[in-house]
Parts: structure tokens; C-alpha cells; sequence
């Protein structure tokens, strides 16, 4: 049976990516969307979520706005990476299906509530800050009941992105992220830190972006290759990063992942490190004894080992699969 998940997004370009894998492979059951301020303000997060699905034949999902801006400070967008409309500006067609009137957290717990009457357990994937799942689960943590893990977009082991510590999604929004780490230890959620430890890694030549575009012009294969020879040409680069869609693949084999436990913090207050996840390595208890912070009760499965080849072909395949069908 295809595992039934959401996606909470901010797209942005890598974001389309993995909307395209998560929309059109049979492994996956898409029950919803939802949307954040996040790569782009929220309308064109909302414009562009549309337009994916609607290219991938998935009008049916229904997608809902969320959160507009973090919970404590003013948004920052990332359009210097994914265009000024966030997306590329491909100039892509417009989704004609209207966004559902429900708020996102809204949304998230009617659709969490009926998986859980149903014996159901939904797999939660945000590839964006995570302001709407942390008013989620604060605001009905009774919709634990029907998430099976969280499985995320976010952070980083080692260096960051948006800054020298921080990677973008935490950085955007540090409270949220913290919120989510306690709720999850809080309400026994698993969940999986899909960072930029391995993030960069699953890669699509421009080449192979070329044959994508050629298949299949107007739709999927289309639109994902040229979602990736924009990046490639952004970054000057004969290559590109699949980006928040190796987080999609993580879902449809694990098994190409690589992870550990580890207790992990998000920095709230540092200067240089605000938004920076603290992941604990440490395993000799004289060095825990000693530290006056004590050890996260948070323990995250952190990513730190990708087999990127197997999940770039898992991409590529699902888009080409799709093309040779149109």
C-alpha cells in the first residue's frame, strides 16, 4: 500500500522537485499540502504549490495556506537562490485549482484526526522553517495521534548555509524549530533530520536536465528539468542538487539514508550561531558530567550518510517514468 504522507513547503525551486516525486510516485500517497513563508512570501509559495501539482496532474491534493512570517522576527525570503518568484521564473502555467479556505494547521489536524480514526498514520515531510507544524503541534497536539514520523528538511550537523552555522529553514524561524524539537520529544513524534550534511549530495547533470526537458516539455519531466538547469545555471555549475526532494526520497528508501541518534538543540541567542542545530556527538560521560547544560532530551535520527546515486536515479526515473506516459 503507498504510504500516505503531507508535504509543508516553501516553494522554491528544490521544493518543486520534491513536490514532483511526492505527487507522481505510486509509493506515495499525497493526502495534502501546506504552505509557509519561507524561499518566497506566502502568496507565491501558495502560486507556485499550485502550479506544480496542477503540472503533475494532482489537482486533487488540497493545499492550504499556513504561517506568513516566523513567530518571532520578520521574514527573509531566499529569491536571490530561487528567482524572483521563487520558482525559477520559468514563467511556468498557473494552477487553476483555488487553495483550500482552511488554515494550514487547520488542515494538518483534519487530516491527522482521520487517519488516526482510521488506524492510519500519516508521515509528515516539511522541506521549509517550521512555523506551521510548531503551531500544530502546540496549538492540537492531539494530532500526534495520527502522525507516524516528521521527517525533515532542515539543519546541519556540521556548517550552515544561510550563515556560517545556520542552515536557511531553522535560521528562518529558530523558535519554531525549537518548538518542534521539545514537541516531538514531548509527544514521542520520531523524527529524521534530513540536513545539509547530505543534502548537496543527490546531484542531476545538466545534461540529464537536457533529456528531461526534451521528453517531455509542458509537463513533469519538463518542469523538473528545467527547475534544475536553472540552478545549474545560477550557480555556474554542469550540475545540480535535487535539494528538499532527497528528503522525499528518503521517505519512498530509507534504507539509501544513513542516520543516527543523537541528541540536537536549536541555538536561540548566539551572535554568530542564532539557528545553528546543536547535534551532540559526544559519548564519554565524564565530558556530560561536567557540562552545565546537561544533554538535549531531544534525540533526532540525523542524517549524516546519503547513497546519492541511487537517489538521484529514484528522481530522474519517477519524472522520466511519467513523461514516457504523457
Amino acid at each position: 500500500m503507498a504510504l500516505p504522507v503531507i508535504l509543508d513547503v516553501d516553494t522554491g525551486v528544490d521544493d518543486a522537485c520534491a513536490l514532483l516525486l511526492a505527487a507522481l510516485h505510486p509509493a506515495l500517497d499525497l493526502r495534502a499540502v501546506t504552505c509557509v513563508g519561507g524561499n518566497a512570501p506566502l502568496p507565491d509559495v501558495v502560486r507556485n504549490t499550485c502550479s506544480v501539482l496542477a503540472t503533475a496532474g494532482r489537482m486533487d491534493v488540497p493545499v492550504a495556506a499556513g504561517a506568513d512570517r516566523p513567530l518571532l522576527e520578520d521574514a527573509v525570503d531566499a529569491r536571490h537562490v530561487h528567482g524572483a518568484d521563487g520558482m525559477g521564473d520559468l514563467n511556468w502555467p498557473l494552477g487553476t485549482q483555488a487553495p483550500d479556505p482552511r488554515h494550514a494547521i487547520e488542515l494538518l489536524r483534519d487530516q491527522l484526526a482521520a487517519a488516526a480514526a482510521s488506524g492510519e498514520r500519516i508521515t509528515l515531510i516539511p522541506l521549509a522553517p517550521l512555523t506551521t507544524i510548531a503551531l500544530l503541534l502546540r496549538t492540537y497536539p492531539e494530532a500526534a495521534r495520527g502522525i507516524e514520523r516528521i521527517v525533515f528538511m532542515g539543519g546541519a550537523a556540521a556548517s550552515g548555509n544561510a550563515t556560517a552555522s545556520a542552515e536557511f529553514n531553522i535560521f528562518h524561524d529558530p523558535e519554531a524549530a525549537a518548538i518542534v524539537f521539545d514537541a516531538t520529544a514531548d509527544l514521542a513524534i520520531p523524527m529524521t533530520m534530513y540536513g545539509l550534511d547530505v543534502f548537496y549530495r543527490p546531484r542531476i547533470t545538466r545534461a540529464e536536465a537536457q533529456l528531461l526537458r526534451a521528453l517531455d516539455p509542458t509537463g513533469p519531466a519538463g518542469l523538473g528539468g528545467r527547475l534544475i538547469s536553472f540552478q545549474c545555471d545560477r550557480f555556474g555549475a554542469d550540475d545540480a542538487t535535487i535539494g528538499d526532494a532527497g528528503a522525499v526520497c528518503a521517505v519512498i528508501d530509507p534504507s539509501g539514508l544513513t542516520t543516527t541518534p543523537l541528541p540536537a538543540r536549536v541555538e536561540l541567542s548566539g551572535r554568530y550561531t542564532r539557528g545553528r542545530t546543536i547535534v551532540d556527538h559526544r559519548d564519554w560521560s565524564g565530558d556530560l558530567a561536567h557540562d552545565p547544560h546537561g544533554q538535549s532530551e531531544v534525540v533526532l535520527d540525523v542524517a549524516l550518510g546519503v547513497d546519492a546515486p541511487a537517489y538521484a536515479a529514484l528522481w530522474l526515473d519517477t519524472l522520466r517514468t511519467t513523461g514516457k506516459r504523457g
